[in-house]
């Protein structure tokens, strides 16, 4: 589930143009204040101006400057910190830099003759989310010195290196898809790419499952096996460090501020390389089950309601047609507990009854990405309600179709968080906007009651209130009648897409 860090805000446009140019003008008056608020964690107006920021298309206060960093140039022998930025510090320290993991510190050895020698020291949290103060105080501080006099004094180098060293934290809410993306990941290739793999990952709170989950993707950007800063009591040499992550913005890459103007579908296509071969290898092990099958006399799965298990983390429920067929593929991420589709059978027949090969898709938490990627790479129409797994349209290819459901309480970071960043990769999004009936909450409050009537005063009650009554406590009954049209809408698109390429083929 995404942790909200802002309240929903809903903007009422006044139809009169003097009213509009009244709100405007009070907008520019609080312009200045909300950047300087906004700077401030503990700051109980930040979220609402932010949020009344964006609806308006005001530039947002916690986006990156474009202006070029303060530590793009930096001298050997020197550290720079870049603070300017509302999500994230980097340092970048050049000269004989040596790791010391007992200290927590990384090391600037300065000639004790130079006379540019300057001793320096600073602290650094390295991970991309430096304005919420309660996950940040989880994250470990590295000191970083500039010293002709280390104290201790570092071993001699033990293993030495000739490329740059990236060193940040997948601690945080690291376990959460949509962060562990949004937060790390892609922060990590907006980082690393202009290296061009001459890198090395330096980690703090390293896991060995974050490795195992995302090693196809580390080794596309980088050449190196990646240190456990904690753990490797090895001196490391390098002679350059850039300490913590940049980020642009919620699951986006800003391609003006990336070498060769990559942008978010440059990292998709690095997510086709990085999952390729073992997708081959996932393929090759099926088809020789079935082999196998076949030869012990076993029947083959059935072409209708089937369902098999890939790779044994992943269940998929075939409702239709084999795979062979000429339909668009449709696939339904299923959620268990809040959030789920109570009426998930009528969807599967009524997307089937609009010309879909339906696939209802029940990842668990040991579900291998590769195998997510195979299945939603390969899907036309992606549909599923708001919650971390909606990270997953990043896998799907740019020109297919995510339908996200929208609960109630969540239009504003349904938006935000998936809808934008979806348009952005060149999908064609669809929200699907629920309405009061259609949620389980409708059964349990009286119909004037503001949870139904009003979620944005609600949700400014705090994050606890929003998970609680929204996040944690609600179901969704989709209404088949209104729904059918965005399935209708959906295949339209398909179709589209489909004489168009064949157009281009002829």
């Amino acid at each position: 589930m995404v942790h909200h860090h802002r309240a929903t805000l809903l903007l009422h446009h006044n139809q009169h143009s003097k009213a509009g140019d009244a709100l405007l003008l009070m907008l520019a008056g609080f312009a200045v204040a909300s950047c300087l608020l906004l700077l401030l964690p503990s700051s109980p107006f930040s979220a609402a101006m932010d949020d009344l920021l964006l609806q308006l298309g005001k530039t947002r206060c916690d986006q990156e400057s474009r202006a070029p960093s303060p530590c793009s140039a930096v001298a050997n022998g020197t550290i720079c910190c870049d603070r300017t930025a509302r999500r994230t510090d980097v340092c970048v320290m050049r000269g004989d830099i040596r790791t010391h993991a007992a200290s927590n510190s990384l090391f600037l050895l300065l000639p004790a003759n130079s006379s540019a020698a300057r001793a320096s020291d600073e602290r650094i949290r390295p991970y991309t989310r430096k304005w919420e103060s309660s996950v940040m105080s989880t994250i470990d501080e590295l000191r970083l010195r500039a010293t002709t006099e280390p104290e201790p004094e570092p071993a001699r180098c033990d293993v030495r290196h000739n490329v740059t060293a990236v060193v940040f934290s997948t601690g945080g809410y690291t376990g959460n898809v949509y962060h562990e993306f949004n937060d790390g990941i892609i922060p990590l290739y907006i980082t690393a790419r202009r290296y061009d793999k001459k890198v090395v990952f330096v980690m703090l709170e390293y896991h060995d499952w974050w490795i195992t989950k995302y090693g196809h993707i580390v080794e596309q950007l980088s050449d190196y096996a990646p240190v456990d800063f904690a753990n490797d009591t090895r001196t490391h040499c390098f002679r350059e460090a850039v300490v913590g992550l940049r980020i642009h913005d919620e699951l986006a890459i800003d391609a003006s501020r990336m070498p060769g103007n990559q942008g978010i579908q440059d990292f998709r296509h690095m997510l086709d390389d990085a999952y390729r071969d073992r997708i081959k290898a996932i393929v090759e092990e099926e088809e020789e089950k079935a082999v196998a099958d076949s030869e012990a006399g076993l029947p083959p799965p059935r072409s209708s309601s089937s369902s098999s298990s890939v790779g044994g983390g992943m269940k998929i429920l075939r409702a239709t047609e084999p795979l062979g067929d000429d339909k668009p593929r449709l696939v339904i991420v299923s959620r268990n507990g809040s959030r789920a589709i109570e009426n998930e059978a009528d969807l599967v027949r009524a997307a089937a009854g609009a010309g879909f090969r339906v696939e209802l898709l029940q990842p668990r938490p040991d579900t291998e990405l590769a195998e997510m990627y195979r299945v939603l790479n390969g899907s036309d129409v992606m549909v599923g309600v708001h919650g971390a797994a909606m990270t997953h349209f990043l896998f799907m290819r740019p020109g297919s179709v995510f339908i996200q459901v929208v609960p109630l309480g969540t239009d504003w970071a349904a938006e935000n968080y998936y809808g934008q960043p979806a348009r952005r990769l060149g999908l064609r999004y669809i929200p699907y906007k629920i309405l009061k009936s259609e949620s389980s909450l409708y059964r349990r409050y009286s119909s004037d009651d503001p949870v139904l009537t009003d979620p944005v005063t609600v949700n400014a009650k705090g994050w606890q209130v929003t998970k609680k009554v929204y996040l944690d406590g609600q179901n969704v009954r989709l209404d088949m009648a209104r729904f059918r049209r965005r399935l209708r809408e959906a295949y339209a698109h398909w179709a589209t897409q489909r004489r168009r390429q064949q157009s281009n083929r002829l």
